[in-house]
């Protein structure tokens, strides 16, 4: 027997419906090029993107077409994503930051008809349009005093609008339609394109505005740095118009320490999103200005380990609570999230020992860790293994891939190696293919790193496994000192005597001005072992 419920599909659109509804005259705050700071509303905003759906239609843009977008955080951006999405088409994000060749295998891959792009990536997108297949046009988004010169087939976004009113009905899709493509990163061949749907999305903005989640509300303002071409901002622009909660988004500006603090400190942010990355340079400036943070409560972090290092300088100096938090792109993107960890009687210590964790899974992703056999690991934060998940926002197929992105039993292996303790806080202890394995035993590069971070006069570091011919392989640590700071080897390795294994510690330190990273902020380990496969201890 069936329940006796309304068969009401989940869409994006149904988002914004409810935020035109509710909130209406809500903020949303952008960073433009053509304007310092740029004020619209939900209102506005569900406005602008009923007309901007019209506007595709009538340049035949259909149910299922990818429309891609190149561009930064901002009101545009948030408009197209519900416009393309609304409509029944599939809003293809597309990252700035990767090589020209993944950038023309994404596009031809995808088969995007149309780009949307900022106009500071019509230099990048004249050296690709000619290899770029199915193409029709770019909409630049700007008005037409901003438009640039340009050889490549141009619209202008505001003139788009401008022509259209927004007597438009959001059709009434399928919840298990296609609405939105991410690809992944592709540090190990050509990247992967992952292929929400309307019901993925909406359940996984549910799931990530729970309590024990980002605990987003309407009294909140949320600064999402991480870029909305990485993964859909992690849910942002969807979560804060489903809670009414302000949205800052920064722009071009995303590891700008002295603008993100002017814009926290004007907007009055209470919630920011970024990787690792971002809240060094935020840090750095804090330090160098001798200024502090008066309206934020909380971060998240994720994307990257978030040394502990980082997270007791918010904490301690600024009032900021830091929450780690994991996922892939593969995941929607969110894991684990490590909510405020209560006292319960826990010492102050104990606490830092769960919130350097990744946390716990929410709603909606169910966690497992095997070993090599595939076998089950025990739950008690001891035992590790490859960590598998499955769950409703979870990929089960990679877009236009052969093989099946889960197991035979239906779990998505995530690469990631981790432990889970009784009380479900999950911690990950390498990348499969990043693990130091030495002496037949495993280990953790992430460790090592946040360890050295630990060091005042260390900016950033890196362990990668050099090959040893008694070991098979034994750590190297690189390491991007503090500007101006005089270390040495023997200073970094006496730091980190006491606090790892002796048999963990690096054989060798070297020193560098800086770590490659990918378009997602990552360290780059796979360059690192290429840059130094011939060192020898």
């Amino acid at each position: 027997m069936n329940g006796l419920m309304m068969d009401w599909n989940l869409t994006i659109s149904s988002i914004l419906r409810y935020a035109e509804q509710v909130y209406p005259r809500v903020e949303v705050v952008s960073v433009t090029a053509d304007l310092p700071r740029h004020r619209t509303s939900y209102g506005e905003i569900a406005r602008r993107s009923r007309k901007l759906a019209k506007a595709l239609q009538k340049l035949g843009v259909v149910d299922n077409d990818r429309v891609a977008t190149l561009a930064w955080n901002d009101h545009r951006h948030v408009e197209a994503y519900y416009a393309v999405s609304g409509m029944g088409a599939i809003c293809h994000t597309v990252n700035p930051r990767l090589f020209a060749d993944q950038l023309i295998y994404i596009f031809n891959h995808a088969e995007d008809q149309w780009v949307f792009t900022d106009v500071a990536f019509i230099p990048l997108l004249e050296q690709l349009a000619d290899k770029l297949e199915s193409v029709k046009g770019y909409i630049v988004m700007t008005d037409q005093a901003h438009m640039p010169e340009t050889s490549l087939n141009t619209l202008c976004y505001e003139s788009l609008l401008e022509a259209e009113d927004d007597d438009y009905d959001w059709p009434d899709l399928d919840e298990n339609r296609a609405s939105s493509l991410c690809y992944t990163s592709g540090t190990t061949g050509n990247p992967k394109g992952v292929l929400y749907s309307h019901r993925s999305n909406v359940i996984h903005t549910m799931t990530a505005a729970q309590p024990n989640v980002f605990g987003l509300g309407s009294g909140d303002c949320v600064l999402p740095v991480v870029p909305m071409f990485h993964a859909n901002a992690w849910g942002v622009p969807y979560s804060t118009a489903m809670v009414g909660a302000k949205l800052v988004m920064p722009g071009p500006k995303l590891a700008d320490g002295e603008i993100l603090h002017e814009l926290m400190e004007t907007e009055k942010v209470t919630m920011a999103l970024g990787v690792p990355t971002v809240w060094l340079a935020l840090l750095q400036y804090l330090r160098d200005s001798n200024k502090t943070l008066t309206t934020l409560k909380r971060t998240v972090v994720g994307g990257a380990a978030c040394p502990e290092a980082i997270m007791r300088e918010f904490d301690e100096k600024h009032g900021v609570y830091v929450h780690h938090a994991w996922g892939m792109t593969e995941m929607s993107p969110l894991g684990s999230y490590n909510d405020e960890v209560p006292a319960d009687g826990r010492s102050e210590e104990e606490r830092w020992q769960l919130r350097v964790k990744q946390g716990r899974p929410p709603y909606g992703v169910e966690m497992k860790i095997v070993d090599d056999d595939n076998q089950p690991q025990p739950w008690d934060g001891k035992a590790f293994g490859a960590l598998k998940v499955r769950g409703p926002f979870i990929t089960s197929h990679y877009f236009r891939y052969d093989e099946d992105a889960m197991d035979q039993d239906g779990w998505f292996d995530t690469g990631d190696v981790a432990t889970l303790d009784e009380n479900a806080y999950m911690t990950i202890t390498d990348r499969t293919k990043d693990v130091i394995k030495s002496g037949g035993e495993w280990i953790s590069s992430i460790d090592l790193e946040n360890v050295a971070v630990a060091h005042p006069d260390v900016a950033e570091a890196a362990a990668i496994g050099i090959a040893h011919p008694k070991w098979t392989e034994r750590p190297l640590l690189i390491v991007v000192p503090n500007p101006g700071a005089e270390l040495t080897r023997d200073d970094v390795l006496a730091f980190m005597d006491g606090k790892i294994a002796k048999w963990w510690m690096p054989e060798d330190v070297v020193f560098v001005d800086e770590l490659p990273h990918t378009a997602t902020g990552k360290v780059q380990k796979l360059a690192l072992r290429e840059q130094f496969k011939d060192y020898q201890f």
